[in-house]
């Protein structure tokens, strides 16, 4: 005889709610104690149009057609090498007592075209590059 009452045992479940109160504190207190704050730029100081400048330093232009062929201050360079390219712009410089290279190159030139004449002035001793764009207004 079996006079034992079968009972039987649920199943542990785990308690959401509590679960979702300890999160949404932990969360109020993170959205709370997190600062927020600007990252610091770059301290720029643009002039204005009332200022002029004492003289604009005189520069050269090369030119870098769609082609890859060269032209220093509006005359072709014949030079295809790098070392020949620094060369006339060492001579150019010394000439002209200048100190700035400025680029224009074609849209289609090829980016090699352009580092070879980065190179060349770098060679020459002009480490100041700049580019010319053209803005899409129309």
């Amino acid at each position: 005889m079996n006079f034992r009452q079968s009972t039987r045992r649920d199943q542990p479940e785990i308690n959401l709610i509590a679960f979702i109160d300890v999160l949404l504190a932990v969360l109020i207190f993170l959205m709370i104690s997190t600062s927020f704050s600007r990252t610091a730029g770059l301290a720029v100081r643009l002039s204005t149009v009332g200022e002029e400048a004492s003289s604009p330093p005189k520069s050269i232009h090369i030119v870098v057609d769609a082609e890859g062929h060269v032209a220093l201050n509006g005359r072709r360079s014949s030079a295809r090498d790098t070392s020949l390219l620094a060369l006339e712009l060492r001579n150019l410089s010394s000439r002209e007592s200048t100190q700035i290279v400025d680029i224009h190159a074609d849209g289609q030139a090829t980016h090699q075209s352009v580092i070879s004449v980065m190179e060349a002035a770098r060679l020459a001793g002009l480490p100041q590059v700049t580019f010319s764009a053209q803005s899409n207004s129309r």
